[in-house]
């Protein structure tokens, strides 16, 4: 996610980071080469039955086709936002599990669960970000579990939801002991039923893109006005031409882009959810609470916060 102070007026030209620029750049190189091969066609006379091509229906055409590419966009933001929602949701819940933890698991003999508790909950946390980037998850919570459980997390498909069962397992357990009370106990597992259902809608929205026939309509639709615009406006613009269809390029290519970034928040493009930095904000708070030491918050790296 880009995170940085906002530019001037000026400077707001000449920003490359965060910018959907450096991926469209080729689309728009190769609109402006077709723009100018026009001009130039048209002014050695060869394209002169072009003045006979009015404005208005590029017109009509380049507004149905902004008013698509908006509702995409609000559809890609959604989902966004939306998955957004749901890793605020698993900070609330991973802070209110420690707190309860720590309230309803007191005293010396219950210290080694408390622990363990909450240094599942922040495997938990890495996992989860790891298994929605398509990366390894037992890997990613390595340091937070035993050798003998990250050996069997290696061979589990869905590690995030393991550690949630050995949570849950392990309540249980205090229950039997009649270490805690049922009314206690099911507190605590409102927590586990709030963590495994935000995973499950992160996991709903990485694996339900948007509709691929809806996106491709769109690409061509763009192509193919992008390339016609310049033999509709070259008769009223002559010269002018490349200049006035490179930046209506930009902005339907650049929505375009940015499109298919939001639509898969859990990446590592700069404009993707900073998964890395949510979950270290859930180690440092869960470990403040055990009283360890406490590792830095990620910072930006080159305005971009992973």
């Amino acid at each position: 996610m880009i995170v940085r102070p906002r530019p001037s007026a000026l400077h707001l030209f000449f920003v490359r980071r965060g910018s959907i620029f450096p991926h469209i750049a080729s689309k728009l190189l190769s609109i402006t080469l077709l723009s100018c091969m026009v001009v130039g066609f048209y002014e050695y006379g060869w394209l002169q039955w072009l003045d006979q091509v009015s404005a208005p229906p590029f017109s009509l055409l380049g507004l149905a086709l902004s008013v698509f590419l908006g509702f995409r966009n609000s559809a890609c933001y959604d989902r966004w936002w939306e998955a957004r929602k749901q890793w605020g949701e698993l900070i609330i819940q991973a802070r209110g599990l420690a707190r309860e933890s720590h309230a309803l698991l007191p005293g010396d003999d219950n210290a080694g669960l408390r622990r363990q508790t909450i240094q599942r909950c922040i495997a938990f946390a890495h996992a989860l970000a790891a298994h929605l980037r398509g990366q390894d998850g037992a890997a990613a919570c390595a340091a937070w579990v035993g050798p003998d459980e990250l050996t069997i997390l290696r061979q589990r498909r869905n590690v995030p939801d393991t550690l949630l069962i050995w949570i849950n397992q392990d309540l249980a357990q205090c229950v039997r002991e009649q270490r805690i009370s049922d009314v206690l106990y099911r507190g605590l597992e409102q927590r586990l039923d709030t963590l495994a259902a935000s995973q499950a809608v992160c996991e709903r929205i990485k694996s339900t893109p948007t509709p691929f026939a809806y996106t491709l309509l769109l690409h061509r639709t763009a192509w193919l006005f992008c390339m016609l615009l310049p033999f509709g406006l070259v008769s009223s613009l002559e010269l002018l031409t490349p200049v006035l269809v490179t930046i209506i390029a930009y902005t339907f290519f650049g929505l375009d882009a940015l499109g298919d970034e939001l639509e898969e928040p859990f990446g590592l493009s700069d404009n993707d959810l900073p998964l890395s930095a949510m979950v270290r904000g859930i180690e440092i708070d869960l470990l403040e609470s055990l009283g360890d030491t406490l590792p830095a918050p990620l910072q930006p790296q080159d305005y971009v916060l992973r």
